[in-house]
C-alpha cells in the first residue's frame, strides 16, 4: 500500500509546478553531473544508498554512516575550455547524532577574447560558478524512510558581472532491503538570487527528480530508473530540421509524439558487479538522445559507460558520455577512505 501511495506521489508532482528546463534559469551547472558513476549511469540517480559520498550531492536523504570519512574528487574536461569538478566528504559525528555531509562543484567557462561594439580587442576575461553545500539526512523512525536536505551557497561570476545565491534540496528514499529496491524522490535548487548580475531578479533551476533501483537476486546487477524533469510535462521541442515542406511550399512543423515527449523524462542505467571491487557502468539519457540526434547520421548521442575499480582504500572511476559526433565528455573521480 504505501509503494503505490509514493508512486501516486511521484507522479503527482509532475502535473504542477514551474518549469525550468535549460535557458530559463541561472546557475544551471547545480544540474550537471556530479560523479563518474553518476554519469555512467545516464545522470541525476538519485537511489544509490551505500558509501558513495557523491550522491549527497543530488540527493541529500542517502546520507548515510557508511560514508563516514569518506573523501571524493571528480574532475572533468566539458566542451572547450571548459572544464567542472565537484568533492565531497561525510563525518559520522555519533551514533545518535549521525552523519553530516559537505560538497561543492565549480565550473570554470575558460577564457574569453573581450571585444568591444566596433569589435576591436579589448582584455580577455573569464568565468566560473561554484557551489558549497551542507547536508544531513534523518531516518523517520520506525520506517525505511530516510529524509534529508542540502543548504546550498552559491557563487557565479561572469567578466564583470557577479551573483550570489542560496538554495535548498531536499530529499526521500525508501529502502525495501528485502527485496532490495529503492524509491527516491528529490525536489532540487529552491532557492533565489541574493544578489543580481545587472538587476534583474531570475529564477534557480528547480527541478523534481524521482527514481527506483533494485539489484537482481541471482544476477549481480543493479538497474536504475530515473524521472528528471517532473515539475515540467512538456519537455520537448520542434526541431526545425524535421520539418516537413509540402507542395505548396509550406511548412509542416515537427511535432514531438505524446510517447516522445514522456521518454524524454527517462534515464535508465544498469551496473554490474555493484558490491564488487570492478563495476562497469552503462546509461542512457532519453532526452540527450533525442536533442542531440542528427539526421541519417548515427550519433549515439545518449549514451554513456563507464567503469570503477578498487584499490585498497582507493577507488577509481572513470566515464565517457556520447553528446554529438563532435562532442563527448569523460569525467574521472577518486574516493578515499580516510579511516
Amino acid at each position: 500500500m504505501f509503494k503505490k501511495q509514493l508512486l501516486i506521489v511521484f507522479f503527482s508532482l509532475s502535473l504542477f509546478g514551474f518549469g525550468q528546463v535549460g535557458g530559463q534559469s541561472v546557475y544551471q551547472f547545480l544540474n550537471m553531473m556530479t560523479s563518474p558513476r553518476q554519469a555512467a549511469l545516464g545522470g541525476k540517480v538519485i537511489t544509490i544508498y551505500d558509501y558513495d559520498v557523491n550522491q549527497a550531492i543530488f540527493n541529500p536523504a542517502v546520507i548515510n554512516p557508511e560514508m563516514d570519512n569518506q573523501l571524493s574528487a571528480n574532475y572533468g574536461n566539458y566542451f572547450g575550455e571548459i572544464t567542472y569538478g565537484t568533492a565531497a566528504y561525510a563525518y559520522t559525528w555519533d551514533r545518535r547524532v549521525q552523519t553530516f555531509h559537505i560538497g561543492m562543484n565549480y565550473v570554470n567557462y575558460g577564457t574569453f577574447e573581450g571585444r568591444d561594439e566596433y569589435g576591436m580587442t579589448t582584455e580577455s576575461f573569464t568565468g566560473n560558478d561554484a557551489a558549497l553545500s551542507v547536508g544531513y539526512a534523518y531516518n523517520i523512525p520506525w520506517s525505511d524512510i530516510y529524509v534529508g536536505a542540502n543548504l546550498k551557497l552559491i557563487s557565479s561570476t561572469l567578466e564583470t558581472y557577479s551573483s550570489f545565491g542560496a538554495a535548498l534540496d531536499l530529499g526521500a528514499i525508501y529502502i525495501d532491503d528485502r527485496n532490495d529496491i529503492n524509491i527516491a524522490l528529490a525536489v532540487r535548487n529552491i532557492g533565489t538570487q541574493i544578489t543580481t548580475y545587472a538587476g534583474t531578479q531570475e529564477k534557480l533551476p528547480l527541478e523534481i527528480i524521482a527514481g527506483i533501483s533494485q539489484e537482481l537476486e541471482h544476477v549481480p546487477i543493479r538497474w536504475h530508473l530515473t524521472l528528471e524533469n517532473l515539475q515540467q510535462w512538456n519537455v520537448a521541442f520542434s526541431n526545425p530540421i524535421y520539418a516537413e515542406q509540402s507542395i505548396d511550399g509550406s511548412t509542416k512543423e515537427d511535432k514531438p509524439s505524446f510517447i516522445n515527449n514522456a521518454m524524454r523524462h527517462v534515464i535508465a542505467g544498469v551496473e554490474l558487479f555493484p558490491k564488487k571491487s570492478f563495476n562497469i557502468r552503462l546509461g542512457y539519457n532519453f532526452r540527450r538522445g533525442a536533442e542531440l540526434k542528427m539526421e541519417d547520421q548515427r550519433t549515439f548521442a545518449g549514451l554513456s559507460a563507464g567503469v570503477g575499480i578498487k584499490f585498497g582504500n582507493v577507488r577509481f572511476s572513470y566515464s565517457y558520455s556520447r553528446f554529438t559526433a563532435a562532442g563527448s565528455t569523460s569525467l574521472i573521480g577518486l574516493m578515499i577512505n580516510l579511516q
